[in-house]
């Protein structure tokens, strides 16, 4: 155990990480030691930033608590906080079955921890982070919460009514990370599409976006979690002709049977959605877009599923995912519907969802081949050093694998020719 060293554990998506990096910031600015995410917990107090999304997550998110808990009890850590959505949702059965936790916070509580520790909030640093990801990139968390009322999600009922920051606040926050060496932004909100009609009465991510490009050293900026319903169809533009705008978007559409969106209570039909990629499409040429589908919510027929595979295919989006429907509590699909479709349909229709996509990606990997992108490197390995073009978020999307026959820096960017493909990955030589 070593003194004065706290270790962070952040469980769930990049805008937990957000929180987590601005966390660690008022921790360092105190005088502590701190480390994230480390491979062996070694710090006298350890804080675990849980996430509480679905099942899965959720188990995850108790089963870290009670294996830090088991430290505590053999004097292996000396206090134990928890905070982020599982606790936000769940505080009171968790303080009576974890007493090991010293405290519990909220999702947006995490600013007494410093008082409980005996020290103090550091507004001098309130909107600064200490990265957690490399260097050259960086997670920007645009707002907080969600107005919308989709049937299986849990978020809202954690996370309350959509917040926005004001733009010259994030902006601040931009210039203060470009600074940093931050030259790539990942721009995040639970619904980008929301995003300033709370503060301004109207959307403004246009006038946001175009904003930040507007900051000298910002090289990239890559757009997740639109929402298709009421799609502020203004930032089309700012994609379509800025240059340091990525071609990219995530735009999560759930499904695609007139059945399933009414059910999900998703605010749009099945023609809305085929015009709403239509009109991205033809107003962005070369747009990669990434969506997401959810299978197996109840009421889901065979011919529902039938409808949204052969979209998939007809749509072929360069990128995409899918998760098998989770019943949780205290959502309007919990309240109302029966959890009709067995754990093994569910899988059963990700996984044919996910073959059908895995042939489409490498068809789109493929028409990349002799063409010449820009691409970020993020790190190295043994055989390759490894980026991402534009079309590519961290994480979640294709990589480049780029021979190493000459030297490259991490953080640059290089023209580079591709040579081969694979669904999920590239390969490419540097064009000198």
């Amino acid at each position: 155990m070593k003194k004065n060293r706290i270790d962070v554990v952040t469980l769930g998506c990049s805008k937990n990480l957000v929180d987590s990096e601005m966390l660690m910031k008022q921790l360092l600015a105190n005088g502590y030691t701190v480390k994230h995410d480390p491979e062996k917990s070694e710090g006298e107090i350890v804080v675990v930033n849980t996430c509480g999304f679905i099942g899965d997550a959720k188990e995850e998110s108790i089963n870290t608590i009670l294996g830090f808990a088991d430290a505590k009890k053999k004097r292996k850590l000396s206090k134990l906080f928890v905070m982020g959505c599982l606790s936000e949702r769940y505080m009171e059965e968790l303080k009576a079955e974890i007493p090991e936790v010293d405290k519990f916070y909220g999702k947006f509580g995490w600013k007494g921890l410093m008082a409980d520790l005996g020290k103090s909030f550091r507004k001098d640093v309130e909107y600064e982070r200490t990265l957690t990801t490399p260097s050259h990139y960086a997670y920007l968390k645009i707002s907080e919460g969600c107005n919308r009322a989709c049937s299986y999600c849990s978020i809202p009922i954690m996370t309350g009514h959509h917040q926005s920051r004001s733009i010259e606040e994030i902006v601040k926050e931009v210039v203060s990370l470009v600074k940093q060496g931050v030259k790539e932004f990942q721009i995040i909100a639970q619904d980008l599409s929301y995003y300033g009609i709370d503060l301004y009465k109207e959307a403004k991510l246009a006038e946001l976006i175009n904003q930040i490009a507007d900051v000298e050293g910002v090289e990239w900026i890559r757009l997740h979690y639109a929402y298709p319903s009421k799609f502020p169809y203004d930032v089309l533009p700012v994609i379509r002709e800025s240059d340091n705008v990525c071609k990219y978007l995530d735009i999560a559409l759930q499904h695609i049977s007139d059945n399933m969106l009414t059910k999900m209570r998703r605010g749009i039909s099945k023609q809305d959605t085929i015009d709403l990629i239509d009109r991205i499409r033809k107003e962005v040429p070369g747009i990669h877009i990434r969506t997401t589908f959810l299978v197996g919510h109840p009421g889901e027929t065979e011919e529902d599923f039938a409808e949204l595979l052969q979209f998939v295919k007809d749509a072929k989006f360069e990128r995409m995912g899918a998760f098998p429907y989770s019943n949780e509590d205290g959502t309007y699909a919990y309240e109302t519907y029966e959890d009709d479709v067995p754990e093994s349909v569910k899988q059963e229709r990700m996984d044919v969802l996910m073959a059908a996509q895995e042939r489409i990606a490498l068809e789109s990997n493929e028409s990349k081949i002799g063409e010449v992108f820009r691409v970020i490197i993020d790190r190295e390995d043994e055989d390759y050093y490894i980026g991402r073009t534009e079309y590519d978020s961290p994480e979640v999307d294709p990589e480049v694998l780029v021979s190493k026959n000459i030297k490259l820096k991490i953080g640059e960017i290089y023209n580079i020719s591709i040579s081969g493909a694979a669904p999920f990955d590239l390969y490419g030589d540097i064009v000198v």
